[in-house]
Formats: C-alpha cells, sequence, structure tokens
C-alpha cells in the first residue's frame, strides 16, 4: 500500500471489502501453512478479518463502514503507529497476491474512501509453479520444510495403480448427448430479469492463451483409418494437456490441421505404450516449417516479388516462442522490477507493458520477427535453432537473449559468434527463467559500462603523459623521457634596408671565395 501522508489514512475514513470467491479447506491450509510463514501472522490475522466482513455463504460487498472497526478489531491503536502497522500488514498481502487496495475519490471533494478487494490463495500446484513465492517459502522455512509441505497437500495413488501400465479410455458423457434444450423460443423476460440482477462488478477474464485453436473432432476426421497410429491418437480424445501441446506446436510453427495429422501419422512420434513423443513432433514440426520457409523465398526470387511486412509478420514467419514445447501456453505475467525497456526498433507500436509481456509469452520466432521490417535473416533463424532444440533453453530466455543481442542497438553484437557464446554463458550459470535471464542481461550491461569507463579513464591517462604530466604513481613525480623545447612560432619582424642586403651579399661573396 503505497500511501503518501498518513493523514490521508485514519480510522476516520471509510472502508468496505469486495471478494467473489469463498474460501475451501485447501484454501484455509494454503494461507495456515504456506501464506502465514512469509507474510507473518499478523498479516494472515487481517486477511481472515477482512474476509469476514462479507457472509461467508456470498460473494460481493461488505457495508460502507469507518476504519475503526478495522482498528478495534485487529487491537491497533488509532494513532500514527496503529496507521503505520496497518499499511505495513496491508502491503505484505498485497506482495504476496492476496489484496488489491484502491483509493477512491469523488471530485472536488476530500473525502476519500479505500476498497479493499481480496484475492483467492493459489492452489497448490499454480503456488508452486511460481518460482519467486518458492523461493521466499525456502527462505523463510527451508528447503526440507518446503517439500514437507509440498507432499502434504497430495493424495497419493494406491500402489497398485501406480506401478502398473494401464490404458485409460474416457467414457465421459458430453452435455448434448443427455440433455436436449428447447431452442424454438427465447425468454426476453428472464433474460432481461437476469440482466437486471447481475452484479455490477464483474470479474475480469483470464485471456486465453494464442494456440492454433485445433480440436480433437478436426484432427480425427481428416486422420486416415488405415494409420498404424490411429489407435494412439484416439487416445487423445479428453486428453487437454496433450491437445495444448499439438496445438502448440501447431501455433508455433504455423501448422494446419493437415499438417499437423501428416506429423501425427509418422513413425516414431508415439512411443512403444502410445505416449506422445512431443520433442520429436516438434523437431519434425521445425523441419516441415524451414522446407516451407525455403520453398516460400525460392518462389520470391522466382518471379521477384518481395513479400509485404505483413505477410512477413503472419505468414513467411511461422514462428513459435517457448523452446519447453513440452509445455501448456499458459499467460504468466511479469513484475514491474523485471521490466526491460523498449528497443529503438519498436517505439510507438507497444508501451513497456506490453512488450515485456510479448518478451515473457511469445514464441521466440514471433518475438524476432518484430525487430525486422521483413523476413528474418536464415543465419539468424539457424541460430536460434540451435539454442532452442540443442541448448533447451526456456522459451522466455531466448527471448531475453534477443532483446539483449538485437534491441541493444549495437550491431557488433549481431554476429553468430557472440549469439552462440552468450547463449552457452547462459547455460553454464543455469538461467531457465525469465527473471534470471532479466538479472544477467542487466550484470552484463552493468560490466560492459564499467569497463568502458575504465577504458576511458585510462585513455584520459595517457592523454595526460602525451601532454607532459607526471603519470600517477611515478617514483618522485620525474619523468620517463626528456622534455624535448618545441620552436615557437615568432611574430614577422620589420623588412632588411637596402644597405642591410648589400652587406648580406659582400659576406657571402666572401665566404665563397675562401671556399
Amino acid at each position: 500500500m503505497r500511501m503518501g501522508s498518513l493523514h490521508q489514512f485514519t480510522e476516520h475514513h471509510r472502508y468496505y471489502i469486495f471478494r467473489d470467491f469463498s474460501l475451501s479447506a485447501v484454501d484455509r491450509k494454503m494461507i495456515g501453512l504456506i501464506y502465514q510463514p512469509m507474510i507473518g501472522a499478523f498479516a494472515a490475522g487481517l486477511y481472515q478479518q477482512l474476509y469476514q466482513q462479507v457472509a461467508d455463504d456470498r460473494v460481493g460487498y461488505s457495508p460502507l463502514e469507518p476504519q475503526r472497526k478495522l482498528f478495534l478489531g485487529l487491537g491497533l491503536d488509532m494513532n500514527e503507529r496503529g496507521r503505520q502497522e496497518l499499511v505495513i500488514h496491508s502491503s505484505r498481502l498485497e506482495a504476496v497476491g492476496l489484496l488489491q487496495t484502491s483509493q477512491l475519490g469523488v471530485v472536488d471533494n476530500d473525502d476519500v474512501v479505500y476498497e479493499y478487494e481480496l484475492i483467492k490463495p493459489l492452489s497448490p500446484d499454480d503456488f508452486f509453479g511460481s518460482p519467486h513465492l518458492t523461493m521466499l517459502l525456502r527462505d523463510k522455512v527451508g528447503k526440507h520444510s518446503v517439500i514437507a509441505l509440498r507432499e502434504s497437500f497430495y493424495a497419493k495413488e494406491a500402489d497398485e495403480l501406480a506401478g502398473s501400465e494401464l490404458q485409460r479410455e474416457n467414457l465421459t458423457v458430453p452435455f448434448y448427448e443427455l440433455f436436449r434444450l428447447n431452442t424454438q423460443g427465447i425468454d426476453l423476460e428472464l433474460e432481461q430479469a437476469l440482466t437486471e440482477v447481475a452484479p455490477t462488478r464483474q470479474a475480469n477474464p483470464k485471456p486465453a492463451p494464442e494456440t492454433a485453436g485445433i480440436q480433437y473432432g478436426e484432427i480425427i476426421m481428416r486422420f486416415p483409418r488405415n494409420s498404424t497410429n490411429r489407435a494412439y491418437v484416439e487416445r487423445l480424445r479428453g486428453d487437454d494437456e496433450k491437445l495444448a501441446q499439438l496445438n502448440y506446436v501447431a501455433y508455433k510453427y504455423g501448422l494446419s490441421v493437415v499438417d499437423l495429422c501428416r506429423l501425427l501419422d509418422e513413425d516414431d512420434v508415439f512411443g512403444q505404450r502410445g505416449e506422445l513423443m512431443i520433442d520429436e513432433l516438434q523437431l519434425r514440426a521445425n523441419q516441415m516449417y524451414r522446407q516451407d520457409r525455403k520453398r516460400n523465398e525460392e518462389r520470391q526470387r522466382l518471379f521477384g516479388r518481395a513479400q509485404p511486412a505483413e505477410t512477413a509478420e503472419t505468414g513467411a514467419v511461422k514462428a513459435g516462442e517457448d523452446a519447453a514445447g513440452d509445455e501448456p501456453p499458459d499467460e504468466v505475467g511479469v513484475q514491474a522490477e523485471y521490466y526491460m525497456d523498449v528497443p529503438a526498433q519498436l517505439e510507438g507500436r507497444c508501451d513497456i507493458h506490453q512488450y515485456n509481456m510479448l518478451m515473457r509469452n511469445e514464441p521466440h520466432t514471433r518475438f524476432i520477427a518484430r525487430f525486422f521490417p521483413g523476413a528474418v535473416p536464415e543465419w539468424i533463424i539457424r541460430v536460434f535453432e540451435v539454442v532452442d532444440l540443442n541448448y533447451r533453453l526456456h522459451g522466455s530466455v531466448i527471448n531475453v537473449l534477443i532483446h539483449y543481442v538485437l534491441g541493444m542497438n549495437d550491431s557488433q553484437r549481431v554476429t553468430k559468434t557472440y549469439i552462440d557464446a552468450v547463449a552457452s554463458n547462459m547455460l553454464m550459470k543455469h538461467i531457465d527463467s525469465f527473471e534470471k535471464a532479466v538479472r544477467y542481461v542487466r550484470e552484463q550491461i552493468k560490466l560492459e559500462a564499467d569497463k568502458e569507463r575504465r577504458r576511458d579513464s585510462g585513455a584520459g591517462f595517457t592523454s595526460g603523459i602525451a601532454r607532459g604530466g607526471s603519470p600517477v604513481g611515478s617514483r618522485g613525480g620525474g619523468r620517463r623521457k626528456p622534455a624535448i623545447s618545441i620552436i615557437q612560432d615568432t611574430p614577422d619582424s620589420d623588412a632588411l634596408t637596402q644597405e642591410e642586403l648589400e652587406e648580406m651579399r659582400k659576406l657571402a661573396r666572401k665566404l665563397d671565395g675562401q671556399t
């Protein structure tokens, strides 16, 4: 909670609570065992105090009341120290993603109202999938305690099922196979009533990740019936995780449904037990992408037409980012502390928030295309293919590498050797997340700035010696070389008279006679 003056945050100001969820038993266990060690018991109690302001069996808003109720319920003194305590513990809740605080003010009125919007605790999978939260918990309770806490949230599978190889067949009945709706008439009165009683505040929908949008029905409709892999493809029905992986590979390399079916029909795409070999599928999709790209370039050279920039972004550059193609493409937010500046090539096309979201979530082949007005040079694509498929760097790490190499306005860096050296250094330093990559780039920029500063100071030191100054640290301050006097320009003297010229000629003739 950013508060400029505590006089704007007193027990006399009014507040209300908003939440659109109810806590389950797992959520309460997450708050007690996971969040409380990170934020402290007082902040966890503050969360429970705010939660109880709305009935447990309801969602929505609490009554508008002065903050005196909060101070009394938490045992805080109604003075500056008590306000500071409430601000500190509210900030801890906000930092771990359990609370959002807003200040609502009316124009031409000094009175303000505070809104406390509670956020549902993360599920165990989402929490332990967040590196920064897991690392904070590790710092608070230790590595072994974190492992024990994670195991306490899961019930183990029976040994009989875990140790056997079972074939899964989805027997779930879809909605429209069991129920039939009367779609002949539309109940306008019901729709109007539902609209009137709907809450004024709707939950923000989570943006859907960009995928190819290929459904299981489209795949099985075009897949050959006599193929040896058809039985394996039929097992994909209802397996949302595998379908998400297929869609991401198709989006990454611009594959159509026909192309995807052709790849699934090839040998070694499925294992001996019918499991999808996503790495092999991605490798073959990459080969198909390169062949299509090569054919497109040959066709352009044949007809002598330059491909437009829009086609290069959407067609010729059929790209995808995450080297970890085996992960579903969930969009991940970027914290402000890890923002990178927008490169000069993209200024005016996106702001800093949009750019960092693209760098964090977009496939690297699509991200790199934004730095070029037309097609991406073939050698650059091959270099990053090696980084993606051979080095197995995470997709967001590859995007940070692209930002560092192409977005720093230094043409000397755009070489195959330099890109490979930076990628190898990242690999050796175990840079496996977006946050680590950003910290690595900032460290490199700082090292380069220090090196440039030392070079400039060395040049100034050398120029000082050339001007005749004593070098710093020389013994006795003496010179290593003798100072050589330099002939100075003198102004022209007055012209000689005729008598002086005649005397000079006589002297010259006399000297000639002697020689």
